[in-house]
Protein backbone atom coordinates (compact mmCIF):
# COMPACT_ATOMS: atom_id res chain seq x y z
CA UNK A 1 0.00 0.00 0.00
CA UNK A 2 1.50 3.37 -0.85
CA UNK A 3 2.75 5.39 2.05
CA UNK A 4 0.52 8.13 1.32
CA UNK A 5 -2.94 6.11 1.17
CA UNK A 6 -1.56 4.51 4.36
CA UNK A 7 -1.58 8.21 5.96
CA UNK A 8 -4.95 8.93 4.53
CA UNK A 9 -6.49 6.00 6.09
CA UNK A 10 -4.43 6.69 9.70
CA UNK A 11 -6.00 10.37 9.55
CA UNK A 12 -9.43 9.23 8.74
CA UNK A 13 -9.15 6.87 11.83
CA UNK A 14 -8.42 9.62 13.93
CA UNK A 15 -10.61 11.72 12.95
CA UNK A 16 -13.84 9.68 13.58
CA UNK A 17 -12.03 8.45 17.17
CA UNK A 18 -11.99 12.40 17.93
CA UNK A 19 -15.35 12.87 16.68
CA UNK A 20 -16.63 9.83 18.35
CA UNK A 21 -14.99 11.21 21.24
CA UNK A 22 -16.68 14.79 20.91
CA UNK A 23 -20.12 12.92 20.99
CA UNK A 24 -19.85 11.23 24.00
CA UNK A 25 -18.59 14.21 26.10
CA UNK A 26 -21.56 16.14 24.65
CA UNK A 27 -23.64 13.18 25.45
CA UNK A 28 -22.24 13.21 29.05
CA UNK A 29 -22.81 17.42 29.10
CA UNK A 30 -26.05 17.53 28.55
CA UNK A 31 -27.23 14.83 30.54
CA UNK A 32 -24.87 14.80 34.07
CA UNK A 33 -24.38 18.23 34.05
CA UNK A 34 -27.63 19.96 32.32
CA UNK A 35 -29.88 17.02 33.39
CA UNK A 36 -31.06 16.99 30.26
CA UNK A 37 -33.04 13.49 28.71
CA UNK A 38 -33.30 15.07 25.22
CA UNK A 39 -32.02 16.70 22.54
CA UNK A 40 -33.89 18.41 19.63
CA UNK A 41 -33.30 17.20 16.10
CA UNK A 42 -34.79 18.84 12.79
CA UNK A 43 -35.65 22.09 12.00
CA UNK A 44 -38.66 23.90 11.90
CA UNK A 45 -41.41 24.12 9.13
CA UNK A 46 -43.45 27.09 10.13
CA UNK A 47 -46.36 25.89 10.12
CA UNK A 48 -47.53 27.58 13.27
CA UNK A 49 -49.13 24.83 15.29
CA UNK A 50 -46.85 25.54 18.44
CA UNK A 51 -48.58 29.23 18.43
CA UNK A 52 -51.56 27.92 19.11
CA UNK A 53 -53.30 25.69 22.22
CA UNK A 54 -50.33 26.49 24.27
CA UNK A 55 -49.95 26.44 28.13
CA UNK A 56 -47.70 28.60 29.60
CA UNK A 57 -45.58 27.56 32.78
CA UNK A 58 -43.91 29.97 35.01
CA UNK A 59 -41.69 28.95 37.45
CA UNK A 60 -43.03 25.38 38.43
CA UNK A 61 -46.78 25.98 37.65
CA UNK A 62 -48.69 26.33 34.67
CA UNK A 63 -50.46 29.64 34.85
CA UNK A 64 -54.01 29.14 36.06
CA UNK A 65 -55.72 31.66 35.90
CA UNK A 66 -56.58 35.54 33.95
CA UNK A 67 -55.32 37.67 37.41
CA UNK A 68 -52.29 35.32 37.59
CA UNK A 69 -51.42 36.39 33.49
CA UNK A 70 -52.43 39.85 34.29
CA UNK A 71 -50.12 40.28 36.44
CA UNK A 72 -47.67 38.60 34.07
CA UNK A 73 -47.93 40.99 31.08
CA UNK A 74 -46.88 43.54 33.42
CA UNK A 75 -43.11 41.59 33.94
CA UNK A 76 -42.25 40.35 30.84
CA UNK A 77 -42.93 41.48 27.29
CA UNK A 78 -43.56 37.38 25.84
CA UNK A 79 -46.52 37.60 27.70
CA UNK A 80 -48.31 40.46 25.98
CA UNK A 81 -47.90 38.56 22.76
CA UNK A 82 -50.74 35.76 23.73
CA UNK A 83 -54.12 35.58 24.49
CA UNK A 84 -56.45 33.21 26.62
CA UNK A 85 -58.46 31.24 24.35
CA UNK A 86 -59.48 28.90 26.84
CA UNK A 87 -58.96 26.97 30.17
CA UNK A 88 -58.35 23.31 31.31
CA UNK A 89 -57.64 20.81 34.11
CA UNK A 90 -53.94 21.88 33.15
CA UNK A 91 -54.64 25.83 33.27
CA UNK A 92 -55.16 28.48 30.60
CA UNK A 93 -54.67 27.94 27.02
CA UNK A 94 -53.14 30.58 25.01
CA UNK A 95 -52.41 31.56 21.42
CA UNK A 96 -49.67 33.98 20.27
CA UNK A 97 -50.97 37.08 18.84
CA UNK A 98 -48.48 37.35 16.18
CA UNK A 99 -49.02 33.88 14.40
CA UNK A 100 -50.62 35.52 11.09
CA UNK A 101 -53.53 33.24 10.80
CA UNK A 102 -53.40 33.15 6.55
CA UNK A 103 -49.62 32.30 6.06
CA UNK A 104 -49.06 31.02 9.44
CA UNK A 105 -45.96 32.88 9.72
CA UNK A 106 -44.67 34.64 12.59
CA UNK A 107 -45.22 38.85 12.52
CA UNK A 108 -41.85 39.38 14.61
CA UNK A 109 -40.12 35.83 13.39
CA UNK A 110 -36.90 37.94 13.87
CA UNK A 111 -37.37 39.36 16.98
CA UNK A 112 -39.17 36.84 18.06
CA UNK A 113 -38.83 36.00 22.35
CA UNK A 114 -36.33 33.34 23.51
CA UNK A 115 -38.94 31.03 24.69
CA UNK A 116 -39.87 31.03 20.40
CA UNK A 117 -36.36 30.62 19.56
CA UNK A 118 -35.62 27.32 21.86
CA UNK A 119 -38.98 25.66 20.77
CA UNK A 120 -39.69 22.99 21.50
CA UNK A 121 -37.84 22.46 24.96
CA UNK A 122 -37.89 19.25 27.12
CA UNK A 123 -40.09 20.61 30.00
CA UNK A 124 -42.92 20.23 26.85
CA UNK A 125 -43.23 16.43 27.64
CA UNK A 126 -43.27 16.98 31.26
CA UNK A 127 -46.02 18.98 31.24
CA UNK A 128 -48.09 16.02 28.73
CA UNK A 129 -47.39 17.76 25.78
CA UNK A 130 -46.38 16.26 22.47
CA UNK A 131 -45.29 17.60 18.99
CA UNK A 132 -47.55 17.09 16.27
CA UNK A 133 -47.13 14.52 13.92
CA UNK A 134 -45.82 16.59 11.02
CA UNK A 135 -43.97 18.91 13.24
CA UNK A 136 -40.16 19.09 11.36
CA UNK A 137 -38.67 18.74 15.14
CA UNK A 138 -37.85 16.02 17.33
CA UNK A 139 -36.85 15.06 20.70
CA UNK A 140 -34.26 12.31 20.55
CA UNK A 141 -33.11 10.45 23.32
CA UNK A 142 -29.53 11.10 24.88
CA UNK A 143 -29.32 8.08 26.18
CA UNK A 144 -30.47 5.08 24.13
CA UNK A 145 -32.82 2.40 25.48
CA UNK A 146 -30.62 -0.17 24.53
CA UNK A 147 -27.65 2.44 26.21
CA UNK A 148 -29.95 2.10 29.20
CA UNK A 149 -30.72 -1.76 29.18
CA UNK A 150 -27.04 -2.35 28.63
CA UNK A 151 -25.90 -0.25 31.94
CA UNK A 152 -28.70 -2.40 33.61
CA UNK A 153 -27.61 -5.42 32.58
CA UNK A 154 -24.06 -4.99 33.90
CA UNK A 155 -25.45 -3.86 37.07
CA UNK A 156 -26.92 -7.69 37.91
Amino acid sequence: MPKSLQNFINSQIQLCYHVNMLLKLRKWFLSKILRRKYYRTGKCKACGKCCTQIYVKHFKHVIQDEKEFEKLQLLHRFYTYLKVIGKDDIGLIFECTNLDSETHKCKIHKNRPGICRRYPQEELFSMGGALSEDCGYRMEPIISFSEVLEKEKKKR
